[in-house]
């Protein structure tokens, strides 16, 4: 059973009613947290689904519906909650092709709910962290933001973009008690991630094993999926005491992606 190390804490996870952001928000809840959880949509699942991990861990669990490309509903979304002690940006959004002819609306997408709801959900939770003495931002990067691959402009500059931010962020909190890192995950095995395999298989002809390791994981040298359970215990390490000198940086969860 998890040590109950976060107890007393309120955390806003974006994006997080499935993959890495529901891994994170588990891992945190399992800690103690109670925990925000939060997407674009309001369904009678979105609720179910902060019930029964309420259930699960004994903690308070919402749900908050907010669209991250909405700077006045990213804001919104941490005073609805009440504030926070734990603030994880995750959610996000991907879309492929050349420079030449990438969508513009699709940019514009990418860098909104990407990079610019970091900023909105940040800018509205520092005070009341400033406040407590107390306060981590985990934001989910990417290898790529770290480094670039081709038709992927839009995705690629916005996680720079957070790595980036995080670094400022870091340095404006030095002092106050409030931590910022970025997480930069390799490949993750979410659904969307799952989904996308039958595809890469027809489309190369290979069998599930050999697409995998030789397109997905092409260059991710562990040849091997993160996963959300890995990411989810990398953001809690970041909550824990140990780690409050950690800020201001990248943690990599990408299987030697960029040592290369």
């Amino acid at each position: 059973m998890t040590e109950k190390t976060l107890s007393g804490r309120r955390a806003i996870v974006t994006g997080s009613t499935s993959g890495i952001g529901h891994g994170v928000a588990v891992a945190l809840a399992a800690a103690g947290a109670d925990v925000v959880l939060n997407s674009f949509t309001d369904t009678e699942d979105d609720h179910k689904q902060a019930a029964d991990l309420a259930a699960q861990y004994g903690v308070s669990v919402t749900y908050i519906k907010a669209d991250m490309s909405k700077p006045e509903e990213c804001r919104a979304l941490i005073e609805k909650a009440g504030g926070c002690d734990i603030l994880v940006n995750n959610a996000g959004i991907q879309h492929v092709a050349k420079i030449e002819d990438f969508p513009v609306e699709k940019w514009n997408a990418i860098i909104a709910i990407n990079m610019s709801s970091a900023f909105h959900t940040t800018a509205a939770a520092l005070p009341g962290m400033y406040d407590k003495g107390w306060g981590r931002i985990i934001n989910i990067a990417s290898a790529h933001g770290l480094r670039a691959s081709p038709y992927k402009g839009a995705y690629v500059a916005a996680k720079h973009g957070v790595v980036g931010f995080t670094k400022v962020t870091a340095l404006e909190a030095a002092g106050k008690g409030v931590t910022a890192n970025a997480i930069c995950p390799g490949y993750v095995l979410t659904p969307l991630v799952e989904a996308q395999i039958p595809d890469q298989m027809k489309t190369h002809d290979m069998d599930r094993e050999t697409v995998i390791r030789e397109v997905m994981l092409d260059r991710q040298p562990s040849k091997e999926f993160a996963t959300t359970e890995e990411i989810g215990g990398t953001a809690l390490f970041l909550c824990t005491d140990a780690a409050k000198q950690i800020t201001g940086t990248t943690i990599s969860v990408d299987g030697g992606w960029t040592a290369m």
